[in-house]
This record gives structure tokens, C-alpha cells and sequence, in this order.
């Protein structure tokens, strides 16, 4: 697509959390027309807490979710602050508020607040409104194929009562281009575990978790021992009566890492086994090493798949669940570039800062001020970052998953957590300081 000679008017950006702000703020600095459509009453994405469950669906199993967040109410940063910001609207203390180092998550969603009326970004942003469709518009006639100057996108979306649960009337805006920017910590990943069909006890997945007073007296099990599963189980020690954390390995549970036996050393209320071999009818849980524990309830802290629900591409961008691609370096689909960009797509990321830079990119290609590659240049570059994965022996589900040349510390959160895990607090930030 040449921009020169089609300088594109109006973008629409779907979502309002960290990066969808981000591509506001930066789409608009190269003179674009923004449009932000955020499904929920503010902007703030997953750091808008909301004490609601998708209750009928426990497990989250029907996708899309009900429930967009996935924050539960002790969430905490585990990196400071000062790794938070955004590179101009630093994510300092303010008089009155939470002016810890490692703050709650209602006070990032202030500064993402704050963000937005320091950039006039309010105007630009349409709430309680679901984007249900996004696709190519109808070619004018002579257009050309995927990826030419004509490529515009049909966006069709719903404006939601909050108060009825009732959805409107669909309406239809055609744009020059989109920046999907809905985040990935919504649609729980579930494991393949024998026997989950059958347990008749209480299954959830860490999505619907929100406080440990659910749990009270229960035998809880925690599968999973990312950032979420080390919260959930430290916090259930306080109200359960036994808890089992579950490893991703038998050596894992064999020989503790040190950050974990320093967990187990000042929470002796934790158990930690290897893998769950099956759940049984008779509501026990049998571990890899042959033992067995009674539970009343299972919480799979198992991290969550790409969910893309709107987006129709006729097959040029797929969303399997472990990844989004073709995307060239996590952010233009070669064949749709840059009309169809996508921000916060990549893990273990300094969040803000990552997503910063991909918005100002899309916008500078949008505007024409940044030349992307060819497209077959484009997809080879992807191609070959999938192999060099695969031959590295990279799990699919860390596709988008930014190698580093050094450990660092992660601001941990919902659009950008370090291991495709759920938004963590306290526990994990203790044990893993950086």
C-alpha cells in the first residue's frame, strides 16, 4: 500500500486498554482521524476490575467470554513503577493516591486515566460498545488484490445497556484502516487433563477467580504455578482448609526452584505436587507420582489463548489460539500492511514502552512517513522466525513471546504478563523481586 499517494483518514482502534490508548495517542499525532471502540464502561482494559465471573462458565470454555477481565482483587505489580510508564507520561506517585513502588492494579488504571486526558484521547473513545464484525469492505470496482491502495474495513459493532445486559441495533462504519488492540488475557487456555469432563466437584479457571472467600474450609487444588497460581495458592492458605499446587513437571516437584522453596518455606500450608495424572468420579485428584488428594474444588491457573472473535480476514490472518499470523515482528500481517496492524499482541514485554512503539510504527506507516518491506519479504521474515522457534524447541503458545540477550524484570500485567499467565500480586512479586 503506498501512502504517499493515499494518505488514510480514519482508523479505527478496537479496545481502550494500555495499547489501544497507546495507538490512540500516537495515530493522532500523525493527524489521523481516531475512532477507539471499547466494549466497556472505560478505558483501562484488563485493569478495570470487575467483580463479576462468567458464572454460568466457570471454566471459560465457550469463547468469546462474558467477562473481559481477568484481574482479581489483590493484584499487584511485581515490577516497580518506573518500568510501567509510557516513555513521555512517566507512572509517577501522586498526592492521595497508592504511592507504593509495586502498586495495586486500581492505581494503574488511574495513570492509564491520567494518560488519557493528558493526551485528549476521551473524545476519540466510543465506550460500551462491542466491535462484533470487522472485515474487508466491498473492492470499488478495478480494485486490486489483498494489500492494494483500495483495501478499506467494514466495522460493524453494537452499543451495549450495561444496566439490562441488552445489546442495540448493529451499525456499520467503513475505515480506512484498523488497530486491533483488544488484548489476550481474556480467553482462558484449559488443560487436556483425564477426566475434567467427569469430576463432579468445582472446576474454574483462574479468569473467575476474584477473592479466596469462595473457597473457605475447602480442599482447593491450584494447577499451575505462574505468577496467578502462586497468588491464588498463598492467598487460599489464609481461608482454606489444605492446598495443593500443582507443577508443570515432576522434576519441578522433585527439586524446587529457589524461588519456590522459599514460597513453601513461608506458606507451610502449601503442598506442591507433580502433574495431575486424571480426576476421578469419586472427586479425588491423582498426581503423577501415584498419590491422591480429595478436593473440592480444581482452579487451572493455566494461562490463555489469542481470541480474535470479530476478526474476518478470508483466511489472510489466523488466530488459532497459540498464535496471530502471519504477523511481521508481532505487528503488520504482510498481505494487509499497514490498513491492518495490531498492537499488544507480544509477551513478556516491558508493556507500555513495547506497545508504545508499535503504535507509533503503525501510525507512521499509516501516514506514510515509515516505508514497510515488501510483502514477500514481510512473510519470509515470518517464516523464518517461526522456524528458528521451532528449531529452538519454542512452544507454539510463545510464538509472540520477545526473546531477551539478559534476564530482566517484567511489569507483569493483564495485556503483557511474562508467561502468558493471569495478572499476579503480591506473592509472586515477593518471591521473584527484581
Amino acid at each position: 500500500m503506498d501512502m504517499a499517494t493515499h494518505r488514510l483518514v480514519k482508523v479505527c482502534v478496537v479496545g481502550a486498554g494500555m495499547s489501544g490508548l497507546a495507538a490512540a495517542r500516537e495515530l493522532r499525532r500523525e493527524g489521523l482521524a481516531v475512532t477507539v471502540m471499547e466494549q466497556r464502561g472505560d478505558v483501562g482494559g484488563q485493569w478495570l476490575y470487575d467483580p463479576r465471573t462468567d458464572g454460568g462458565d466457570p471454566l471459560g470454555a465457550a469463547a468469546p467470554v462474558k467477562v473481559h477481565s481477568s484481574v482479581y482483587a489483590s493484584v499487584r505489580l511485581i515490577s516497580p513503577r518506573e518500568c510501567m510508564g509510557f516513555s513521555d507520561f512517566q507512572f509517577v506517585p501522586r498526592p492521595g493516591r497508592d504511592a507504593r513502588r509495586f502498586p495495586g492494579h486500581r492505581e494503574v488504571l488511574r495513570y492509564l486515566r491520567d494518560f488519557c486526558a493528558a493526551f485528549g484521547l476521551a473524545d476519540a473513545v466510543r465506550i460500551n460498545i462491542r466491535v462484533v464484525r470487522v472485515a474487508m469492505a466491498p473492492r470499488e470496482a478495478g480494485g486490486g488484490g489483498p494489500g492494494c491502495s483500495d483495501v478499506k474495513w467494514l466495522v460493524r459493532s453494537v452499543r451495549l445497556d450495561p444496566g439490562r445486559g441488552e445489546e442495540g441495533w448493529p451499525t456499520e462504519e467503513v475505515f480506512d484502516a484498523v488497530v486491533v488492540a483488544n488484548g489476550h488475557y481474556s480467553q482462558p487456555r484449559l488443560p487436556s487433563i483425564e477426566g475434567m469432563e467427569v469430576w463432579p466437584r468445582r472446576q474454574l479457571h483462574s479468569h473467575s477467580y476474584r477473592v479466596p472467600d469462595p473457597f473457605r474450609g475447602e480442599a482447593v487444588v491450584v494447577v499451575g504455578c505462574g505468577e496467578s497460581g502462586l497468588d491464588v495458592a498463598t492467598e487460599l492458605c489464609g481461608v482454606a482448609k489444605e492446598v495443593h499446587l500443582v507443577a508443570k513437571s515432576v522434576e519441578d516437584a522433585t527439586t524446587p526452584s529457589p524461588m519456590m522453596s522459599k514460597l513453601l518455606a513461608n506458606h507451610a500450608g502449601i503442598r506442591l505436587h507433580p502433574p495431575v495424572d486424571r480426576l476421578r468420579e469419586d472427586g479425588t485428584v491423582a498426581f503423577a507420582n501415584g498419590s491422591v488428594a480429595v478436593a473440592d474444588t480444581v482452579i487451572y491457573c493455566t494461562g490463555y489463548t489469542y481470541s480474535i472473535p470479530f476478526l474476518d480476514t478470508a483466511g489472510l490472518v489466523t488466530v488459532d489460539g497459540s498464535r496471530v499470523g502471519p504477523l511481521y515482528e508481532h505487528t503488520f500481517p504482510p498481505s494487509l500492511a499497514p490498513s491492518l496492524s495490531f498492537v499488544g499482541v507480544p509477551m513478556r514485554v516491558f508493556a507500555p514502552w513495547f506497545f508504545e512503539a508499535q503504535a507509533r510504527w503503525a501510525a507512521l506507516a499509516l501516514s506514510g512517513r515509515a516505508a514497510l518491506p515488501p510483502e514477500e519479504e514481510m512473510l519470509r521474515a515470518v517464516r523464518e522466525d517461526y522456524r528458528a522457534r521451532e528449531a529452538a524447541g519454542v512452544p507454539a503458545y510463545h510464538t509472540h513471546a520477545i526473546p531477551r540477550r539478559r534476564p530482566q524484570c517484567t511489569a507483569l500485567h493483564a495485556d503483557a504478563c511474562t508467561d502468558g499467565d493471569s495478572p499476579s500480586s503480591s506473592a509472586a512479586r515477593t518471591a521473584r523481586s527484581c
